[in-house]
């Protein structure tokens, strides 16, 4: 099954951003590991985690404060 990434903004609302998939878990993990300060700056707030359709996790971009 693949994984890919869901981009959101502050609002949680979908923004666009790189159509990646990865054919495991840990592969995605490692991209977005390398690429979040990039999405952040493009405006990228949070991240959604998918398996297919299923939501494995979500994530903030934004430093805590």
């Amino acid at each position: 099954m693949p994984w890919s990434w869901r981009y959101e903004n502050v609002e949680g609302q979908p923004v666009a951003g790189p159509q990646e998939t990865f054919s495991s878990q840990a592969d995605a993990e490692s991209w977005i590991g390398q690429e979040w300060r990039q999405l952040s700056e493009q405006g990228v707030a949070g991240v959604v985690l998918l398996e297919d359709d299923r939501v494995d996790y979500r994530m903030s971009l934004r430093p805590a404060e």
